[in-house]
């Protein structure tokens, strides 16, 4: 794995009072790890990995939607699932896999999705504005 040399902010694209840098937060917290996003170059492929330690031990990607439920918000959710699983397989270790949805995104969790991701091994967190906890789904 390569790094992107650093020529952006710590937070990158992530504004001061952005849900995904809340997100980000609230995750880290429950890991005990700080979280943060990064530009990392995988198998010649340049890639925005939007929350990940620097010990490349855990990798996060999130889905912050906000308002009133989108179907396409599933497309979404399948492809940050199918990012995490590219990264969990293309970084050395094999780093720990979270999707992070915000709650009024979570219904794009319902029937195989959630259970897909459990199979495969990406953990998935609900946040709720306050914490992000796994889904009960």
């Amino acid at each position: 794995m390569t790094e992107v040399p650093v020529v952006r902010p710590e937070w990158g694209r992530f504004a001061p009072d952005s849900v995904e840098r809340l997100m980000l937060d609230h995750t880290g917290a429950a890991f005990g790890l700080v979280l943060r996003p990064r530009t990392v170059v995988l198998d010649r492929a340049r890639v925005e990995v939007e929350g990940i330690d620097e010990a490349d031990s855990v990798v996060v990607q999130l889905v912050a939607n906000q308002g009133a439920y989108k179907p396409a918000w599933r497309n979404k959710v399948m492809a940050d699932l199918f990012k995490l699983l590219w990264l969990r397989q293309s970084i050395p270790g094999s780093p720990r896999a979270v999707l992070v949805v915000a709650e009024p995104a979570a219904r794009a969790l319902a029937g195989w999705v959630a259970v897909a991701a459990a199979d495969l091994g990406v953990e998935v967190l609900v946040w709720d504005g306050a914490a992000a906890v796994p889904s009960t789904r």
